[in-house]
């Protein structure tokens, strides 16, 4: 089994700064939620794997209440200071269970926590217990089919590889969620703007809050930061490049 950052031991104090999205990027996100979802407003949304809050606030400016689902205490915690909204609540539980009534959520997005997700085809049944009839699912996750070019990521020895390694293939995904009783809409790619500058985002990767840091080994992580720190030096003001981020939208049936 892979082996995933402890989120209540370490990553919760550092998540929101390693992991801290542009107004850009976030805007990204949003636009492309809103060609999926239905044009009436408020929807009720769900953040599955909620974390620190990275997208709840935003998307309840955008389309209505969201209920943040987050099993790591502390990472709530943190949502709770750093992410508040007056039309958010973070509340515990998972994808295998959500805490939320029957048919209560317009829809539901899982940004990059799919792969945490230990019991698959139970949380596939579970958010088709939560999401009314029609409703969507988005789901932003890495698949080893269909992995992201991911600039910094290259530059570590096996980097594609090792996270690769986290995911299981695209079928699986469809295969499972499909069984569940949801219908595909979509699959396609997210065009997520640069991060900022190369300094930027090497101070934020010192932080080590990707989970494919735990995969690695010394030497890897090593020899990536050495090759990061050398690029960075040359031109430190220089954008990071984007990346193409997959996104597959799902309905209810």
């Amino acid at each position: 089994m892979v082996k995933f950052a402890d989120y209540e031991a370490e990553q919760y104090q550092n998540y929101a700064r390693g992991r801290a999205l542009t107004e850009r990027q976030l805007q990204t996100w949003i636009s492309a939620f809103r060609a999926l979802l239905p044009p009436t407003r408020p929807l009720a949304g769900l953040d599955v794997g909620s974390g620190t809050g990275r997208y709840s606030p935003a998307l309840a400016d955008a389309f209505g209440p969201v209920t943040g689902v987050e099993p790591a205490a502390r990472m709530r915690e943190q949502a709770l200071t750093q992410s508040r909204h007056p039309a958010v609540r973070y509340l515990a539980g998972s994808a295998e269970e959500l805490p939320v009534e029957s048919g209560s959520a317009d829809y539901a997005v899982l940004m990059q926590s799919w792969h945490h997700v230990q019991d698959q085809p139970g949380a596939a049944r579970e958010l088709v217990r939560a999401v009314k009839p029609g409703g969507r699912l988005l789901m932003h996750s890495g698949h080893s089919d269909h992995m992201p070019r991911i600039w910094w990521l290259e530059q570590f020895p096996r980097g594609p590889e090792v996270d690769a390694s986290m995911f299981r293939p695209l079928h699986e995904a469809v295969e499972t969620l499909t069984s569940a009783g949801w219908r595909v809409i979509s699959f396609g790619t997210v065009e997520e703007p640069s991060s900022g500058s190369r300094a930027e985002l090497l101070d934020q990767l010192r932080l080590r809050t990707h989970s494919v840091f735990e995969l690695f080994t010394a030497e890897e992580v090593e020899t990536g930061f050495r090759r990061l720190e050398h690029l960075v030096a040359q031109d430190p003001d220089a954008p990071v490049p984007g990346a193409a981020m997959p996104l597959l939208a799902l309905e209810r049936r």
